[in-house]
C-alpha cells in the first residue's frame, strides 16, 4: 500500500525553539515562494488519524483472486483503533468498488471521539472517515472528482473553505477559524495550486498551515 506523502508547512520552523515557532517569510520550499502569489485552493485540515483504503480488484492471495479492500494507517506499521476499523468495514465493502477496473486508493482522515485530543468535537459519540484525496494508477484526482467519488460512496469529503494566495491562507489561519463541523477551532488549512502541479522531482505541490502555529503570538 502506498503511503500518503508528507505535506510541508508553508514556512520553515525555528530550530532554536525546537521547531515550535514558524520563521515567517522563509518558505519551506522554493516552489512555495515562486507560487506564493498564484491562486491556491484551501480545504479544512481535519484533526484525526491518516487512513488509506486500497481496493485490489484481483488480489492474488485470496481464493480465486477475489477482490480485496485493505485498510492502512499513515504507515504500514500504524495501528488503527478497532472501532475505526469496524466503521471502515461498514463504509467500504468490496462491492462498492465494482465500477473500478484497477487498483484505487482513497486517502482520508479517521476522526471522532477518542481519535486525537479534540476528536469528540467532530463526532461526540462515534468515529467516522472523511476523504481528502484519491489516486487511481499514477493519477491524483481533481477535487471535483474526489467529491464525486465521495458522493458515490456516501462518505464525507473535506470542504473547500477558501481560495487565494498562500499569504492570504496564512492570514486566514493566524487568528483561528471555526471548523465546518461546528463552533470549535479548525486544525488548519491544506492548500493546493488551483491547477495541480508537481515539482521537478515529481512530488506534488501541496502545503499546510495550522492555527496552533500562531498560538505563541
Amino acid at each position: 500500500m502506498q503511503e500518503y506523502h508528507k505535506i510541508q508547512t508553508v514556512y520553515k520552523r525555528d530550530p532554536a525553539t525546537k521547531h515550535k515557532t514558524l520563521l515567517e517569510g522563509e518558505f519551506s520550499l522554493p516552489i512555495f515562494d515562486y507560487l506564493k502569489d498564484n491562486q491556491w485552493v484551501w480545504t479544512e485540515k481535519i484533526d484525526g488519524t491518516n487512513i488509506r483504503v486500497t481496493y485490489m480488484p484481483d488480489a492474488g492471495d485470496t481464493p480465486a483472486g477475489d477482490p480485496r479492500v485493505i485498510f492502512g494507517g499513515k504507515t504500514d506499521n500504524a495501528q488503527i483503533p478497532a472501532k475505526l476499523v469496524n466503521k471502515l468495514q461498514e463504509l467500504f465493502p468490496a462491492e462498492k468498488f465494482k465500477d473500478f477496473d484497477g487498483p484505487v486508493t482513497l486517502y482520508g482522515e479517521g476522526f471522532g471521539a477518542s481519535i486525537q485530543k479534540g476528536g469528540g468535537n467532530y463526532v461526540p459519540d462515534g468515529v467516522d472517515f472523511i476523504l481528502f484525496d484519491v489516486k487511481i494508477g499514477p493519477w491524483w484526482l481533481e477535487h471535483k472528482d474526489v467529491v464525486d467519488i465521495a458522493g458515490k460512496f456516501g462518505i464525507k469529503v473535506v470542504p473547500i473553505v477558501g481560495r487565494g494566495t498562500l499569504l492570504k491562507a496564512v492570514e486566514r489561519a493566524r487568528p483561528g477559524f471555526n471548523s465546518t463541523f461546528g463552533p470549535f477551532q479548525a486544525e488548519g488549512l491544506v492548500m493546493r495550486p488551483a491547477v495541480g502541479m508537481n515539482d521537478r522531482s515529481g512530488k506534488r505541490v501541496i502545503a499546510k498551515i495550522k492555527c496552533k502555529d500562531f498560538l505563541h503570538e
